[in-house]
């Protein structure tokens, strides 16, 4: 592209997004020897001189020339942001523009404070790249940048995610070169980069230089399909080629995932070169058996001298539509997928290829067979890594508008982009082009996708028929026709975000036109991911074919208080404006630990599921193409918990197939038996060693326990308190407390404060969005300023009863009850009764909240994990016996919130550095519960984990039920009624304590 605009004025001009730029290529790799010792890139990553100005007005070229003095010149790693290094403020905007309400803008003008770095690097070419054309590549800069080389202007580029080169050849100088790159903030591209991210800045992947011989594969375009028979290859080679062609041959070679020579060419060079073959028997490329072909491509001149050597890895596969449904190899094909940001808390989005190893081997470890790469193409080594390791990737081409229509959740498309405005055109097919031409050859990607967000109109349309017309071999994806049906034809697929199961089900079962997916589904804000299986038994319906989890990774940025170190979201920098704790969706992290979450979605994403019965196990194996002689299963018989037989099996299904097996279960005939079978790896692989849990099940036959009294306790009726005693132990149930003050076991109390009714939970970002505060509000106060109306004291047998009634401050008039019963033996039985009321809102939760000496911090339990779960998230969490601390069990979510709650607990015990604590346990149903160091309010009023106060405290929930966390989206969905706590139905805690010594 040529221009004749001055220079600045390019930042606001849509039509000029590139000046002297290379055209967009494959990313082969490609050596001056076939041993590929004689590299022919040279690096530019490092420490570079970097300046910034806080707007264009304040902008001195003089840095574009050699003999600069830099010294005021600070220093600054490449790949990097401006931000995470320190030379700019960060700021975090979802769909708002981060100009919003300090300038009025309108496309394509960009602001005037555009802050402007200047960046220097000097180097010395090496050796294996001289006397040869030199280019330099930089993979991702943002937002629009100018380069200079030994002060002679090279070219200029815009779209920051995908690789900008540049020719250096006519301004090499012998010896040092200077190299100068101008990086603005803002430019007119920033009206269709608006992803919902921190807006980070700067060279922030790759620099590189590179060399290229007399004779040059530029570009390499692999179709490696199959043909109808789905075992057949057929392979084509379309190479273009630079430089010298005449008397000059290339040799194509295919290697097998075996490394044996398939298929061998010798071929002249030309213009027009294409090879084509067949190969037989071929083993086909999937997520479940990534098998990869080597593809080999040699120049040779006259002399038979390698002039050029490349290699390209060949995955064949055949994506397709087929019957109205998306096939891969001739099967119909589900995404368990996720959406992934290039995201580190201390690089942004200038993530490392151990950052990337991280994330794919979790994915695997966790069932996630799919990527979108939401919402830019990522760096090119992750489609490496996905070709690798077997993920199927939905490629996004860089283009969000979001800001631009959509105004505070109303769609308003008066001035959106890039609509149907010609002048947008040509970029948005350079950034479909750029995407495609990187990519084409990846295996791992299956569908390209036009962007996100940003409405709908011609030029996305144009978009998608450059990609059908290069490229038939994919789909094309384009969500945002859901807000202008008009423009329907633009995606192959019927797509959607944040649709409720309900509104896909109506889709599905009303003569669908299109394959369906949720491009974004399961908004995993904080805690999240409840009701998720209501979505994954949508696989019943042949054109659900899953969706992509939104999202992968917390955007959460480091950030220095007071002497420590946290996580910190939008806001916490002073940027305004900002969608504050928005940034935190992810199953794991920002510094990569695991959520809680990440456990449904194991779970629920196996391809193999395991449904273990009385006799057996019924295996039914959703895998397209491999059976399961890969794994062995282990099946276990637990007794109240306890292990007391395990046997290992090896048990084959065939893909697609169920079938029942027959197992040596022994009998038991005491206690509350669980049948469980989990599938494992019989060998090491790439992401995980052998024996490695994939998936489990569970079979439960139910006994719970029983409290009955087994002799009377000393009573003294006294005229405030009400005191039980027998050996080693002292109950006092105060009158004018409303409850139990004193419990002691062998002289060491254990009650500090009454026990508090409690009906309400710390809100869930989930909660917060849903307005679930203003609805239910009257919760929040209703069992700590509850009344007691009645005490009733009554002697049973074996025991004495005392029953409190309170009354709750609600504007119905609702009556509780809470019973204490105690025997001499020291056990004390509490039933809490809500008896259900018409005309009031859900209830949160309900049950009673103790504050325990700290001392006791140690939580031992019989019932589901290990992690937190809950009514709509518990697919995840087997039954079980799990040790865990007070302290492990709040999960650091962005903002403090409900967190670990164990569902379905049969016992648990509380106890201190020596082992002595007390013991709960069910009477014949079972109770969630919960241990942490902070309390209900601590959790509600705090903003950051480490607002948490410091308490010598430690507090006990035992609660009849909660309601679900939801997560159908953060901003209007509530909790699905079915997981409700409905507040005219009635409520029943009952549990016993006794003294503990472990």
């Amino acid at each position: 592209m040529t221009a004749t605009k001055p220079r600045l004025a390019w930042l606001s001009d849509p039509t000029v997004f590139e000046i002297n730029r290379v055209p967009a290529h494959s990313d082969h790799q490609f050596f001056a020897s076939k041993d590929q010792t004689k590299k022919l890139t040279q690096s530019l990553n490092g420490t570079w001189r970097v300046h910034l100005e806080p707007d264009l007005a304040l902008q001195d070229l003089a840095f574009t020339k050699p003999d600069f003095d830099h010294q005021h010149f600070k220093y600054i790693q490449v790949p990097g942001h401006l931000q995470t290094q320190g030379f700019d403020g960060h700021k975090y905007v979802n769909t708002q523009y981060p100009w919003d309400g300090h300038e009025e803008l309108r496309p394509p003008k960009v602001p005037a404070k555009n802050k402007v770095a200047s960046y220097i690097k000097t180097f010395t070419v090496a050796d294996e790249l001289l006397d040869k054309p030199l280019f330099i590549s930089f993979q991702g800069v943002a937002t629009a940048f100018y380069v200079w080389l030994n002060g002679h202007f090279v070219g200029y580029s815009e779209d920051s995610f995908t690789p900008s080169d540049f020719e250096l050849t006519p301004y090499l100088t012998e010896g040092e070169n200077y190299l100068a790159v101008e990086v603005f903030k803002y430019s007119s591209a920033s009206w269709i980069e608006d992803q919902d991210f921190w807006r980070l800045n700067g060279i922030f992947r790759d620099v590189f230089l590179y060399a290229t011989p007399t004779t040059h594969l530029f570009d390499l375009n692999v179709s490696a399909t199959l043909d109808d028979d789905y075992q057949t290859g057929l392979l084509t080679v379309t190479p273009t080629l630079t430089g010298e062609l005449s008397e000059r041959t290339l040799k194509v070679s295919l290697l097998a995932p075996d490394k044996k020579l398939v298929f061998e060419k010798i071929v002249p060079l030309s213009s027009d070169l294409k090879v084509a073959t067949t190969i037989t028997d071929v083993c086909a490329w999937s997520a479940e058996r990534p098998d990869l072909y080597e593809l080999e491509l040699t120049l040779v001149d006259q002399n038979d001298e390698v002039v050029e050597f490349s290699t390209v890895k060949v995955g064949f596969r055949r994506f397709e539509l087929k019957d109205g449904l998306m096939h891969l190899n001739g099967k119909r094909i589900v995404f368990k997928g996720v959406n992934r940001h290039e995201f580190d808390p201390i690089r942004g989005r200038a993530v490392t290829k151990e950052d990337m190893l991280w994330d794919i081997k979790f994915m695997k470890r966790h069932n996630i067979n799919a990527v979108r790469t939401s919402h830019y193409p990522n760096q090119s080594l992750w489609y490496h890594l996905c070709d690798e390791y077997g993920i199927y990737l939905i490629d996004e081409a860089n283009l969000e508008s979001h800001g631009s229509w959509q105004k505070l959740g109303a769609c308003e498309p008066s001035w959106n982009v890039p609509g149907n405005l010609p002048e947008w055109q040509a970029t948005c097919l350079d950034r479909a082009n750029s995407m495609y031409a990187r990519d084409k050859n990846h295996p791992s990607v299956l569908i390209w996708s036009l962007g996100n967000e940003s409405y709908a109109g011609k030029d996305i349309e144009l978009m998608g028929d450059y990609l059908r017309e290069k490229d038939p071999s994919r789909l094309v994806h384009y969500e945002g026709v859901t807000w202008n049906r008009e423009f329907d034809q633009i995606t192959d697929i019927e797509s959607r975000m944040y649709a409720k199961p309900a509104e896909i089900e109506e889709y599905l079962q009303n003569d669908p036109q299109k394959p369906y997916i949720s491009c974004e589904y399961m908004h995993a804000m904080g805690n999240s991911l409840g009701g998720f299986k209501l979505y994954t038994d949508l696989e019943k319906y042949p054109h659900y074919q899953g969706g992509f989890i939104w999202d992968y990774i917390d955007q959460a940025l480091y950030q220095e208080v007071d002497g420590h170190k946290r996580l910190a979201y939008g806001g916490d920098f002073y940027d305004r404006p900002s969608d504050y704790e928005f940034c935190g969706n992810g199953l794991v992290f920002a510094d990569r630990t695991v959520s809680p979450k990440a456990k449904e979605v194991k779970e629920l994403y196996a391809n193999v599921k395991l449904l273990p019965d009385q006799t057996g196990v019924t295996l039914k194996n959703d895998n397209l193409f491999i059976d399961t002689s890969d794994y062995f299963f282990t099946a276990k018989v637990l007794q109240d918990g306890h292990v007391v037989w395990q046997k290992d099996y090896r048990l084959n299904v065939l893909p697609q197939e169920t079938k029942h097996f027959e197992l040596d279960y022994p009998e038991v005939t005491e206690g509350e038996v669980i049948h469980e079978v989990t599938q494992r790896l019989a060998h090491d692989t790439t992401y995980a060693q052998a024996g490695f849990e994939v998936a489990f099940g569970q079979a439960v036959y139910p006994k719970l326990p029983k409290f009955v009294p087994t002799k009377a306790p000393k009573v003294v009726l006294g005229d405030v308190n009400i005191g039980l005693s027998g050996e080693n132990f002292e109950v006092l149930l105060s009158k004018d407390k409303g409850g139990i003050v004193s419990l002691k076991y062998f002289g060491q109390e254990f009650i500090t404060r009454t026990p508090q009714l409690t009906f309400w939970r710390p809100m869930t970002d989930n909660d917060r969005g849903a307005g679930h505060g203003f609805d239910r509000a009257m919760w929040l106060a209703a069992g700590k300023f509850a009344k007691v109306v009645d005490l009733k004291v009554e002697t049973l047998e074996n025991a004495v009863q005392v029953t409190y009634t309170y009354e709750l401050p609600l504007p119905e008039k609702v009556l509780v009850t809470v019973t204490y019963t105690v025997d001499g033996a020291g056990k004390v039985n509490l039933k809490a009764t809500y008896p259900g009321h018409a005309n009031l809102p859900s209830l949160p939760t309900f049950g009673l909240e103790f504050k325990l000496p700290k001392r006791l911090e140690n939580l031992s339990y019989y019932g589901r994990g290990p992690a937190e779960n809950y009514l709509d998230r518990k697919e995840g969490s087997r039954l079980g016996l799990f040790e865990t601390t007070a302290k492990k069990e709040v999960a650091p979510y962005l903002l403090p919130q409900e967190t670990g709650l164990h569902s379905d607990v049969r016992t648990l015990s509380v106890t201190d550095q020596t082992g002595l604590g007390l013991k709960v346990s069910a009477d014949q149903q079972a109770f969630s519960a919960s241990l942490l160091p902070y309390s209900t309010m601590m959790l509600e009023e705090a903003l950051h984990q480490d607002e948490l106060p410091q308490v010598p405290f430690t507090y006990l929930r035992l609660l009849a039920a909660e309601m679900g966390v939801g997560g159908d989206d953060s901003w209007g969905a509530p909790v699905h009624e079915r997981y409700w706590l409905k507040a005219n139905e009635p409520l029943t805690l009952a549990v016993t304590f006794e003294p503990y010594q472990k």
